[in-house]
């Protein structure tokens, strides 16, 4: 299990690497897309029916012509030390210290970690989103927070939700999702029992 997800790992980075190359475009530049854009929350509306989504809020990462990739960001799995963690992903350990909480992201390749961060951390691999946030998968963010000098805020994710070309689209306009700014202060902070409600009152506001 560790090789497996020592790998995957690497393929998260790979693929990460690839979209911040090609400059994913931005949904809001093209008038006949919904309006989604990257560093917006996905609020999934009460009457969702999908179990995997029930109740969950989502940093979108990505949404371009080609599908869609984020973050579930409300749905804590257990709290870890982290040089298990890093034992766990085949990474030294030596001098690691702390716990970290671990969330479920999503269901797509669910043996994937990820680190959705504040923007003053970056690695090569960093993806910025927007000017405030940024994603990372790789080993080396978790020794930098176990070694005390990763990024200010970072949520850790295993798993991740993805739409393939059109099908956001389409659950926006049948309404499945609300949309809502971006917010670190709620992302790295809020609680997240009441986290879907507040997302979904911010999104009031902002109307």
């Amino acid at each position: 299990m560790r090789r497996v997800r020592a790998t995957l790992w690497a393929i998260a980075a790979i693929a990460i690497g690839s979209l911040h190359a090609l400059g994913a475009a931005n949904p809001a530049e093209d008038s006949d897309l919904p309006q989604a854009a990257p560093g917006q929350l996905l609020i999934a509306a009460p009457e969702m029916g999908d179990p995997r989504f029930s109740h969950t809020v989502i940093l979108l990462v990505r949404h371009e012509r080609s599908g869609a990739f984020g973050l579930i960001v409300n749905r804590p799995v257990e709290t870890v030390p982290l040089a298990r963690l890093l034992g766990d992903l085949g990474e030294s350990s030596d001098g690691a210290s702390g716990t970290i909480a671990v969330f479920a992201g999503g269901p797509v390749e669910t043996a994937i970690g990820f680190v959705l961060h504040s923007a003053e951390y970056h690695l090569p691999e960093t993806m910025a989103i927007g000017d405030k946030l940024a994603i990372t998968s790789s080993p080396q963010v978790l020794r930098d927070i176990a070694a005390q000098h990763g990024p200010a805020k970072y949520l850790f994710a295993f798993g991740y939700a993805g739409w393939g070309p059109g099908q956001l689209e389409d659950e926006l306009k049948q309404r499945a999702w609300f949309t809502a700014p971006g917010d670190a202060k709620l992302l790295f902070d809020g609680d997240r029992s009441t986290l879907w409600q507040d997302a979904l009152d911010r999104r009031e506001r902002a109307l």
